[in-house]
């Protein structure tokens, strides 16, 4: 997974004085950015009922977040294209670290620990090339940068690792520039893949029969196969599917394709459920989640504003919405707040 260099870097270098362990603090499940009544932004801790562990305030808006696996510690990313991420204390509820990125570099919004947490794995973008980038942070030295690696294709988004640490990174495929905001440069000519990376290298890419199906979002079963989430760059009611699943070796299945149109061809999250039997993909534009079950031709909807964000629990699945809506199989909340995109499982 890592460079040799950076493999070696994070070996060497000492523990410093750290946040507690997740148990020390009540043992949280899980971690999401949301926007609060008065504007202001924060990354919540909740429990496995929904309710709220803690709270850390951001600068700024927040996209996903990684949680440590050991320690009460998670790093916030900006959303792209923000350049700086922020390393919280969970326990005493302070900044530990800001990260920047280097010049002519971006963050996608999302990152994984790996090493058993001595390194953070980050999507970026190089600026002037539209190449995807990797940044590889010690996690275990004050998260100095250790080096970058390519990611394998254009637009990185989310960053996932399997078992043995091999990173998977889903290359949306889509240029963009800060220049631009927001803006899509490449329709035409995007060709996005899912990459697998050993000891900093690319050792197998996968690509859809559809190159307009830009692959955002990933998430790895025990077993390493791979759910991906979709988001559609042709008309929204075209029939198109919006959830793939791959394994090492083997051509991706694709799903989904009659909801399509339902679901506005985007989805803005993906997750197994905790016993592994179930993947969910999550569709606000369509103010719906849909989970399909291994063995089961029809899948199961669940309607609900706004819904995003969605995250493994120990057995079954749990979900965020914008009107600060929490639902889990332990219960459901609501908050006077708006959840982001993305819900954080902790593993710790």
């Amino acid at each position: 997974m890592l460079s040799r260099r950076g493999f070696l870097a994070a070996t060497g270098a000492a523990l410093a004085a750290v946040p507690p362990a997740w148990a020390e603090i009540g043992a949280p499940a899980f971690v999401a950015a949301a926007r609060e009544a008065d504007g202001a932004h924060a990354l919540f801790g909740l429990r496995d009922d929904g309710q709220i562990a803690f709270r850390v305030p951001l600068p700024d808006r927040g996209h996903a977040a990684a949680a440590h696996p050991v320690r009460a510690e998670a790093v916030g990313f900006a959303r792209r294209p923000g350049t700086f991420a922020l390393v919280l204390d969970c326990a005493e509820g302070r900044v530990l670290h800001r990260l920047d990125t280097p010049e002519g570099r971006h963050f996608y919004g999302h990152g994984v620990f790996v090493d058993g947490g001595r390194i953070l794995a980050t999507t970026e973008n190089d600026i002037a090339t539209g190449e995807g980038r990797i940044g590889l942070w010690d996690a275990a030295n004050g998260y100095a940068r250790l080096d970058e690696i390519a990611s394998g294709g254009i637009g990185p988004h989310e960053i996932t690792r399997l078992s043995d640490d091999t990173l998977v990174v889903a290359n949306g495929g889509i240029r963009t520039h800060p220049d631009h905001g927001r803006d899509k440069l490449n329709l035409d000519t995007m060709r996005p893949n899912l990459a697998y990376l050993v000891e900093g290298r690319v050792v197998e890419t996968a690509e859809l029969a559809d190159p307009k199906l830009s692959i955002r979002h990933i998430a790895a079963r025990a077993d390493g196969t791979v759910a991906i989430g979709l988001q559609s760059q042709r008309d929204p009611s075209e029939r198109v599917p919006l959830l793939a699943t791959h394994r090492r070796g083997a051509a991706a299945r694709t799903y989904g394709a009659d909801l399509a149109a339902t679901c506005a061809g985007y989805v803005g999250s993906v997750a197994w459920s905790g016993d592994g039997r179930r993947v969910a993909i999550t569709a606000p534009r369509g103010a719906r989640a849909v989970l399909f079950t291994e063995g089961d031709d029809t899948p199961e909807i669940v309607h609900r504003p706004d819904i995003c964000g969605v995250a493994p629990t120990a057995s079954g699945l749990a979900f965020t919405d914008g009107t600060g809506g929490v639902l889990t199989d332990r219960g459901a909340a609501k908050h006077a707040l708006s959840w982001d995109n993305h819900l954080v499982a902790i593993r710790g």
